[in-house]
């Protein structure tokens, strides 16, 4: 009698590629508006990696956050090229701002994470996404630190560097990961409650915030990130990457918005249970 195959936990990622085997490249990477959003966030990468790794001077802005010379720097890096390219389109940027059309905008933060960066850990990222009539479409997450890049296009899926990204099969919140960002944060908000209650449903739990929450659960490594306090262009490439992925998001009372300033992203599988778990329903 054949011994029978060993089976997969649902948390494994199913990406696999042979030794020496070329990575799949994405389809979407032909894309204009993805290839733009690319270049331009390598054009900021490279700038905030000069500060990075030189020194910056920090100031604080009226909203108690932390901003730097590299942040105004890479996002104009930013704003200059998607121009070029796109010169119709508006833009939503962190640092500098609302311009232009609101129909077609380019959503931005030059620096996701900027505690992270002026403290030196290296867990931050430029973040660009494409909004065209109220749905972010396209999505670019580049970490200059280790080089990592992920993007997504609607209808394309969802990349990390060339090979095919997808969440995990897991349907079980007793086996889940939870990942979450700033635990204050969700006290002050009100959301205490229902996080206690995902802590309690959940395996295990741990604290990977800023974009890089989003990306575990893109790659198939944990199964829900809660997050609150946020501005748009802290949410909008992770959207279309989660989606991409075969996961969801949305905010806190399941609707698909990166206005709300809560974000819940799960493999799919998960997300109604876990609204209900943190809305107490």
């Amino acid at each position: 009698m054949k011994p029978r195959a060993k089976r997969r936990p649902p948390w494994r990622a199913r990406r696999s590629r042979a030794a020496g085997a070329p990575k799949r490249r994405s389809r979407a990477a032909a894309h204009p508006a993805l290839a733009a959003a690319v270049k331009a966030a390598r054009a900021a990468g490279e700038i905030a990696l000069k500060y990075y790794r030189g020194g910056f001077k920090v100031m604080i802005k009226p909203d108690a956050t932390p901003v730097t010379q590299a942040d105004r720097e890479a996002e104009r890096a930013i704003i200059a090229v998607l121009r070029r390219a796109f010169p119709d389109y508006g833009f939503l940027a962190e640092e500098f701002g609302e311009q232009g059309s609101r129909e077609t905008r380019w959503i931005i933060d030059p620096i996701g994470g900027t505690k992270n960066f002026v403290r030196r850990i290296p867990i931050w990222a430029v973040l660009i996404a494409l909004e065209e009539k109220g749905e972010v479409t396209t999505g670019v997450v580049l970490n200059p630190v280790t080089g990592d890049l992920f993007t997504a296009r609607r209808g394309d899926g969802a990349f990390l560097n060339g090979e095919r990204l997808r969440v995990s099969s897991c349907d079980s919140m007793k086996e889940a990961f939870l990942i979450h960002s700033s635990l204050n944060l969700l006290r002050a908000r009100g959301h205490w409650d229902g996080f206690v209650r995902l802590v309690d449903a959940t395996s295990r739990q741990r604290g990977f915030g800023d974009y890089y929450g989003y990306c575990v659960v893109a790659e198939g490594k944990a199964e829900i990130y809660a997050e609150a306090d946020l501005k748009p262009w802290d949410a909008a490439p992770m959207k279309i990457l989660v989606e991409e992925a075969g996961g969801r998001l949305t905010d806190f009372q399941g609707r698909p918005n990166i206005y709300d300033g809560t974000v819940l992203a799960t493999n799919g599988r998960l997300h109604d249970e876990a609204l209900r778990l943190l809305r107490g329903a």
